[in-house]
């Protein structure tokens, strides 16, 4: 057996086990499913956030999509380097400043260069406070003015967090939902605080009305 038809069967079996136990379904609500390059930015409560949106998108544009990252948790045991490595081809990213060889931006980039799309977490790090997203790190407005083309795609995961609630091994069964919203782009003269400002509105306004906060369930 070739490590490549062991990675597709790994993956294989990841989203099924996914779909069995979150009845994932996606929502397309102001973009499609078509084979144009992305960043998908998503908010974060979960180690299993971009698993889930890896298993919604059509096998097509799954093939041509990679998360970014952890390398200290993806690179800890010979089987997650296999995982994230092989079946993920993640952008692996290390989080430590002070062991980093290379810029994370720069590998993002080379990652993009690639022609692939990128699954991303502007939060920076997973959200367990009752807010419902973190403020956003820069990161995502460094990628759209260095490479203005790509599309920002914000994505919403609903429920996740219930499924795989932190410190619990076994997944509990409920509905999930990934929604996908209208693609965003910084505008010309835009500044870095207003584009950040208009991503985290885009992507809330995807958020059930029991998530989103009291003035934007008002609007």
């Amino acid at each position: 057996m070739t490590r490549s038809f062991l990675a597709w069967l790994t993956g294989s079996a990841i989203t099924t086990f996914g779909r069995l136990i979150t009845a994932v379904r996606a929502i397309w609500d102001g973009v499609e499913p078509v084979p144009s390059q992305r960043v998908y930015f998503a908010n974060h409560t979960s180690n299993g956030d971009f698993i889930l949106i890896w298993t919604v998108l059509p096998s097509a544009l799954r093939a041509h999509t990679r998360p970014v990252a952890g390398a200290d948790y993806w690179l800890k045991s010979p089987l997650r380097t296999f995982i994230g490595r092989d079946v993920f081809n993640a952008v692996l990213i290390n989080r430590n400043a002070e062991e980093r060889s290379q810029d994370p931006m720069e590998l993002i980039l080379q990652g993009l260069d690639t022609g692939a799309s990128l699954i991303i977490f502007p939060e920076g790090t997973r959200n367990t406070t009752d807010k419902p997203l973190l403020p956003f790190k820069s990161g995502l407005y460094n990628i759209s003015q260095a490479r203005p083309e790509v599309d920002l795609v914000p994505v919403w995961i609903d429920n996740l967090n219930d499924v795989m609630p932190k410190g619990k091994l076994v997944p509990i069964p409920l509905l999930c939902t990934v929604t996908f919203g209208a693609s965003i782009r910084v505008a010309p003269g835009e500044d870095r605080k207003d584009f950040l400002k208009r991503a985290e509105t885009a992507l809330l306004a995807l958020a059930p009305a029991d998530e989103a906060p009291a003035e934007e369930a008002r609007a």
